[in-house]
C-alpha cells in the first residue's frame, strides 16, 4: 500500500510540475509583403495566465537551414526555453526565417522581405496578440548562425525597436570564402546566397553592404547593448574574431566570448542561458524586467 501511495504522489507532483510550466503556442503571422502565410512559436512564462501585466519579448531567431519550430525541438532539454521563459518572465518568440533567407530584404528575390516581415509584420502582430512592452525597452533579440547574423543585422539596422543584441555562432560575414569551411560545402551553399544577393563575383558589394562586419560603426553610433560569442572549432569563428576586432578598435563596448565547442545545439543550450541572463540586466535597468 505505502509503494501504490509513494506512486501515486509522484504521479500527481508530475502533473503539478507539468501544470505551473510555461506555455507554448503557434501562430500563424502572415506576410502581406511576400504574399505567403508563415508561423511562430510563443512561449509565455506560467505567470502570464495569472495576471494583467505585460512582458518583455525576446526574439529568437533560427539557423539558415532551419525552421521556427527548431529552437523548441533541436535543443538536447527540450524544456530549454520553457524554463528560461519562467526564470526570468520573458515572453520568447521563434518566427520562422526560412532556409537561408538572410533575414534581409533580398535585393533580387521578391518573396524574400524578411528584414520587413520581422520588424514589422511579426512585432505588430506579437504586440497585437499577447500582453507585451510595446516600446524598444521592452525588446531583445539574438539567434543562432544566421539568425545571429540576423539579429545583429536587424537591430543595427533598426535601432528604435530592440535595446540589446545578440548573436551566437554568427554567420556575421555573408562572404563563405571567409568561412573556414570544404570546397564543397562552398560550392554547394554559393546558390543559396546568390538566390538573395546575386552571384557573389558578380554583386560583392551587395555582399559587404548586408553583412554585419562591416557594421561596426554603426553599431558604436546606436549604442546597443551587444553580447556576441562563438565555438573556438565553430567554422565560423573568424568572421566572429573579426567583428570582434573591429569592435574594440572603434571602441564600442560589447561583451566577446569564445566558448568550447563548434557548431551544434549542444554549443547553442549553454549559450542561450547566458545571452538572456545579459538581457535581463539590461531590462531589469530601464523597468521592462520585474522578478
Amino acid at each position: 500500500m505505502n509503494s501504490i501511495r509513494l506512486s501515486l504522489f509522484l504521479i500527481l507532483l508530475s502533473i503539478s510540475a507539468f501544470s505551473v510550466a510555461a506555455k507554448v503556442d503557434t501562430l500563424d503571422i502572415p506576410s502581406a509583403a511576400m504574399q505567403k502565410n508563415l508561423r511562430a512559436g510563443i512561449v509565455l512564462p506560467n505567470s502570464y495566465a495569472k495576471g494583467k501585466a505585460t512582458y518583455p519579448v525576446l526574439y529568437l531567431l533560427h539557423g539558415g537551414s532551419g525552421k521556427f519550430s527548431d529552437w523548441l525541438s533541436k535543443t538536447p532539454d527540450k524544456m530549454l526555453l520553457q524554463n528560461l521563459s519562467d526564470q526570468y518572465n520573458l515572453i520568447i518568440v521563434t518566427p520562422e526565417g526560412e532556409p537561408l533567407s538572410g533575414y534581409l530584404d533580398s535585393p533580387v528575390q521578391k518573396d524574400n522581405l524578411f528584414e520587413t516581415y520581422i520588424t514589422k509584420e511579426v512585432i505588430e502582430k506579437i504586440d497585437n496578440t499577447y500582453r507585451t512592452i510595446k516600446d524598444r525597452k521592452g525588446r531583445v533579440i539574438t539567434g543562432l548562425s544566421m539568425g545571429g547574423h540576423g539579429a545583429l543585422y536587424l537591430s543595427t539596422r533598426h535601432p528604435d525597436l530592440y535595446c540589446a543584441a545578440g548573436s551566437m555562432s554568427g554567420a556575421l560575414d555573408l562572404s563563405a570564402t571567409h568561412w573556414k569551411i570544404t570546397p564543397e560545402f562552398a560550392k554547394q551553399i554559393a546558390p543559396q546566397f546568390a538566390r538573395i544577393l546575386g552571384p557573389v563575383g558578380a554583386t560583392p558589394d551587395l555582399y559587404a553592404l548586408n553583412s554585419v562586419v562591416n557594421m561596426s560603426d554603426k553599431m558604436k553610433a546606436n549604442g546597443l547593448p551587444l553580447i556576441i560569442d562563438c565555438g573556438v572549432d565553430d567554422f565560423l569563428i573568424e568572421p566572429n574574431r573579426e567583428l570582434h576586432r573591429r569592435l574594440v578598435y572603434n571602441q564600442t563596448p560589447h561583451d566577446y566570448t569564445e566558448h568550447p565547442g563548434g557548431h551544434t545545439w549542444d554549443y547553442w543550450e549553454n549559450s542561450l542561458p547566458y545571452h538572456i541572463l545579459f538581457f535581463s540586466k539590461i531590462l531589469k535597468g530601464n523597468g521592462s524586467l520585474t522578478p
